[in-house]
């Protein structure tokens, strides 16, 4: 968390912003010349990132540093943002995800999966939704998964955090259609954020090579759509055209023996 703030400025805050999909969510942000509140884990360079995408680009930045799986820590910060910004866009993207047996899966790496993905997502859209609404104009972008539309073994609790998301985020949409707050979701898959995770998700095979993304295409695509006021984003139509045409006695043991590979 940086000094204390005065600014009567709008700004869009990116959760999960260090890397991977949220930090090309900060830069095609900045690009656009739109102020950004970089949000990460402790310990992830979040300030040097946030400096160098003011220099870069122009535009104010500030960051916030802090662990989303505990509830106490969610609070704080949506009432540092409340009480120092004015916020227009939310782009709710920190998630956790992983490959393990389920019976070998530690208890707080199941309720970490959940806190992030389900209990902070909810609870930061509740807390900023007012700050939202006093805006012209605000968008809500909830980041869910192709993982959202089919349960997977070896993944079991991720799939199901996503599936919330994935419906969370229509339903909000659907309720404040006749707002001035934009609500949208969208539902990626495996992304190149590394050389770790491009590895692991080649183990898959073929399945997981044709539908491996680039993060800066997603989130260009992504802020493009958000402004179009898209509600559901898709940014990989193979992959959700797959998942509809197969049915479940196909599809799950398909998806289940590619992730196993990465175990």
């Amino acid at each position: 968390m940086q000094a204390e703030v005065q600014t009567k400025e709008t700004f869009a805050i990116v959760t999960g912003a260090s890397q991977g999909l949220g930090k090309a969510f900060v830069t095609e942000l900045a690009t656009r010349k739109i102020n950004v509140i970089l949000v990460s884990l402790p310990n992830e360079s979040i300030s040097i990132l946030a400096a160098e995408t003011a220099t870069r680009y122009g535009v104010k930045t500030y960051y916030y540093e802090t662990d989303l799986a505990q509830t106490q820590n969610v609070i704080a910060l949506t009432d540092w943002l409340n009480k120092h910004f004015n916020i227009n866009i939310l782009i709710n993207n920190a998630g956790v995800g992983g490959t393990k047996k389920f019976i070998d899966a530690d208890v707080n790496y199941i309720n970490t999966i959940m806190q992030v993905n389900v209990v902070a997502t909810s609870i930061i859209t509740h807390k900023l939704l007012p700050n939202l609404m006093k805006q012209t104009e605000s968008y809500i972008l909830n980041v869910s998964s192709m993982a959202a539309f089919s349960p997977i073994g070896y993944k079991t609790v991720y799939p199901a955090s996503k599936s919330f998301i994935h419906s969370f985020t229509r339903g909000l949409s659907e309720e404040l259609k006749d707002s001035i707050v934009s609500v949208s979701v969208v539902n990626p898959g495996a992304m190149k954020t590394n050389n770790e995770v491009k590895a692991r998700i080649e183990k898959q095979g073929l399945l997981g090579k044709l539908t491996l993304l680039d993060p800066a295409k997603v989130a260009k695509y992504c802020i493009q759509q958000l402004f179009r006021k898209d509600t559901v984003i898709m940014v990989n139509p193979f992959s959700y055209a797959l998942l509809k045409l197969l049915p479940i006695w196909i599809r799950l043991p398909l998806m289940t023996n590619a992730i196993k590979r990465e175990i």
